[in-house]
């Protein structure tokens, strides 16, 4: 699959950009390492991803970037200035691909996906008869893995799940939806919003804890004629992505944690 990464700044002061005294949320460090890099380290590390196409950050934010420009450089990732938006960078970057090319969709601020993630996700977007497919992660992994994490959660009557910034489109046609991901895009904190397109008694249905995850997948393929599913993935980091202050102190703790695990594991060794 092809990867693409969106890595635009918004517009104004970002408040975690500050906090890390970085030049924009791409750049900000985990664990003494760029969120953009670790991202990308990831992708070029998983067997299922080809090319790589870097939506911005703007030119004048890589300058000091050595190991992004030299990986831009060398051609292992190709950059595209950011569009107005995260939907329309996606789109743009998609209008560069061959039409039987698949694209997986992430984002720079998602430090802690794995080559493992990746490759069940595209795994089973692969598999799928599907335009879209849109990656989740059980609530109850992403709770055990940040306790003090608050994370949007769908909950559904056979599942509670929580988005990834994982995203395969397969197909020109599920290509088309980048438009309807713009309006999910500017909603996604508020699940409410998201359903009444899908009618009111959908929204109906989903407050009374009845509204299954098929039945939601079957309304949005019959409203927006694509063919939309879920790849449900067994890891409670794939729904971690640092959007703010309090997320990036609890993923710097884990990290370092971690790192500390393995240095205590070999020093015993």
């Amino acid at each position: 699959m092809t990867a693409i990464v969106l890595a635009g700044q918004r517009d104004g002061e970002d408040e975690l950009a500050q906090h890390a005294g970085a030049a924009c949320k791409a750049f900000v460090k985990i664990g003494g390492r760029p969120m953009l890099l670790r991202v990308l380290d990831t992708l070029t590390a998983t067997p299922a991803v080809g090319t790589i196409i870097l939506c911005g950050p703007d030119e004048e934010k890589l300058a000091g970037q050595d190991d992004v420009r030299k990986l831009v450089q060398s051609e292992t990732v190709t950059w595209q200035p950011p569009q107005a938006g995260p939907s329309a960078s996606a789109y743009h970057a998609m209008r560069t691909l061959a039409p039987d090319t698949a694209a997986l969709l992430t984002t720079a601020d998602h430090p802690l996906l794995t080559k493992e993630i990746v490759s069940e996700f595209c795994r089973q977007s692969l598999a799928a008869d599907a335009d879209v497919v849109i990656g989740m992660a059980p609530y109850a992994l992403v709770r055990e893995a940040f306790p003090g994490m608050k994370k949007t959660v769908l909950n559904f009557r056979n599942a509670a799940l929580c988005g990834c910034n994982l995203f395969a489109f397969l197909t020109p046609k599920g290509r088309e939806a980048a438009d309807f991901w713009r309006e999910l895009e500017s909603q996604r904190k508020k699940p409410l919003r998201i359903f009444r397109f899908l009618g009111w008694l959908t929204v109906a249905k989903y407050l009374l804890g009845r509204l299954t995850v098929e039945e939601a997948l079957h309304t949005f393929t019959v409203k927006l004629g694509i063919n939309v599913r879920v790849a449900i993935l067994p890891f409670g980091n794939a729904a971690v992505d640092v959007d703010s202050v309090s997320d990036y102190q609890l993923v710097q703790e884990k990290i370092l944690q971690q790192a500390g695990d393995t240095t205590r594991h070999d020093s015993s060794q």
